[in-house]
């Protein structure tokens, strides 16, 4: 037996809840970024939960800075509990937007977590904001679609 199959599969009924389930917590950044510029209201807001170090040198434009050790004090003055949040962090590496997204579902908000954080925002080619100002870098071929709008997932 394999190493894939040594633990069975999940039966289809026990697997659609998981999936299903995953899909209640977790965003992709595509999906957040075509939220976000179509036009009106996307129905959420997105939340950086870094340093101001790090959202200095790139965020996602319309994003509010709301570090992971401050938002106890400050979430339900920055934030409406009526309207969920989007968190991120640095990257998949970094479990910092899982952090922010605890703290504030036992705040009482709704909440996801934007998976792949700011370094898939920026390597998959969307517009950022520096200290500096507007900044985009070319999309990285293996994370994102090279001639088509979408990945098609």
């Amino acid at each position: 037996m394999n190493s894939v199959l040594r633990v069975p599969p999940a039966s289809p009924a026990a697997a659609a809840v998981y999936f299903s389930a995953s899909l209640a917590f977790h965003a992709d950044v595509s999906d957040v970024a075509g939220a976000l510029a179509a036009d009106g209201d996307p129905g959420f807001v997105v939340l950086d939960s870094r340093s101001t170090e790090s959202w200095d040198q790139g965020h996602v434009p319309g994003a509010i800075h709301l570090p992971t050790a401050l938002i106890p004090a400050q979430a339900e003055k920055l934030l409406d509990k009526s309207v969920p949040v989007v968190t991120y962090c640095w990257g998949p590496g970094c479990n910092g937007a899982t952090r922010a997204a605890l703290a504030l579902a036992e705040l009482g908000f709704q909440v996801k977590e934007m998976l792949g954080g700011f370094e898939y925002w920026a390597r998959e080619g969307f517009a950022y904001e520096t200290w500096q100002g507007p900044a985009e870098r070319e999309a990285d071929p293996l994370t994102a679609p090279v001639d088509a709008e979408d990945c098609g997932c």
